[in-house]
């Protein structure tokens, strides 16, 4: 019962966190292998109970979502052919050949997203230039490539990626996030499903509470200023990457 609790009262955590910031699957991850899960089922376990958190996120952001069109069209399709490799790497290489990159990647970007402000004064971008989709795409199915393989901090990744290379308020570039962490997720749950050890007995447990947490995190997301909001992802992220280096 008190592993019942746990996992129930995490799945809430995380599914908040990652609307506010991302890094909310690394709060369960831990979790399940405490319980006793074999680190290959936990990782799998974790990507699917993630799925109704993006979802009510998702759903809340809807506003915030309107005028973006192309944006959301573009990097939903390559955000899940990234997730579809990245999975398929996760079914067939060592673990251990893309975590020792993990920590790097979650800490730059982390700390890229703490710098966004001055990066952009100093090349003299604005709020109102147009994407770079050259560049913006490559870099959205790579981060999506993570996101099928590992998916811890995804949200940190994507919205790092979005603030630097994608022109507009924090706000409205949160909400992409959001949008394609889902379109990670559900690419993950169908093949996970199909060819993964999944249990689904922990999801059962987790979804109702991630889906509960994240639509109640995007609504407290959405009333953050910029300079909070980006902030609170730098912490965690760099948290998510002390904890990824220290495992």
């Amino acid at each position: 019962m008190l592993q019942i609790v746990l996992l129930a009262a995490l799945g809430l955590l995380a599914g908040a966190v990652n609307a506010v910031a991302g890094g909310g699957s690394l709060i369960v991850f831990p979790a399940l292998l405490a319980v006793g899960m074999p680190p290959l089922p936990a990782n799998v376990t974790n990507s699917v109970a993630q799925w109704p958190g993006y979802a009510g996120s998702t759903v809340n952001a809807r506003n915030e979502l309107r005028g973006q069109r192309r944006r959301l069209i573009s990097t939903s399709i390559v955000a899940a052919l990234g997730s579809a490799l990245g999975c398929g790497l996760l079914l067939i290489l060592p673990q251990s050949v893309f975590d020792a990159v993990v920590p790097v990647l979650v800490l730059l970007a982390s700390l890229t997203l703490g710098a966004q402000p001055w990066i952009k004064k100093w090349t003299g971008r604005s709020e109102r230039t147009a994407d770079n989709p050259k560049v913006l795409l490559p870099t959205i199915f790579v981060a999506a490539v993570y996101g099928g393989y590992f998916g811890g901090a995804l949200g940190v990744v994507l919205i790092a990626v979005l603030s630097l290379l994608a022109h507009d308020t924090l706000q409205r570039l949160n909400a992409v996030k959001v949008l394609l962490s889902l379109v990670t997720s559900t690419v993950t749950v169908i093949l996970f499903a199909l060819f993964a050890p999944v249990d689904w007995l922990a999801v059962l447990l987790l979804a109702p509470t991630t889906l509960i947490g994240g639509f109640l995190g995007m609504a407290v997301a959405k009333k953050m200023p910029d300079g909070v909001l980006r902030w609170s992802v730098v912490v965690l992220g760099v948290a998510v990457a002390i904890y990824l280096f220290l495992r």
